[in-house]
């Protein structure tokens, strides 16, 4: 398993995502992609990005939780790096994985508290 990214995710309430999503932009971020309603419920994700390569992600949830800042790790093989953090006592947060045509994720909360957001990015097979 080979991590192919470590960048912050920031997690915010619905109500404040737009605002925080507008103050990046200013600052001179460009929104690279989005998901809206993973997994069927009202959890929506925003990668931005600068011209220097800097990128991070703001996910909005459905609840008003203090602003908080977590690890996003992408990864190569999704399977072997839950293998590794479970092993090492990490646990998956809201006990499910996350699966879009695009990638695969899981809040991963370890024995202290610390966390990632596990993540593989699938990449489109090239047509022949």
């Amino acid at each position: 398993m080979k991590v192919t990214g470590f960048s912050p995710l920031i997690i915010t309430d619905s109500s404040d995502a737009d605002n925080m999503i507008k103050l990046f932009e200013d600052l001179g971020f460009e929104q690279r992609h989005k998901h809206i309603q993973l997994d069927g419920r009202d959890i929506n994700d925003v990668t931005m990005r600068d011209a220097g390569g800097h990128c991070f992600d703001i996910a909005s949830v459905p609840v008003k939780p203090l602003d908080s800042v977590i690890i996003r790790m992408n990864v190569d093989d999704f399977e072997e790096a839950y293998e590794m953090l479970t092993a090492r006592g990490f646990v998956c947060g809201s006990n499910s994985v996350i699966e879009t045509p695009s990638s695969k994720s899981a809040l991963m909360i370890s024995p202290t508290g610390f966390k990632f957001d596990l993540c593989q990015h699938i990449r489109k097979k090239a047509k022949i």
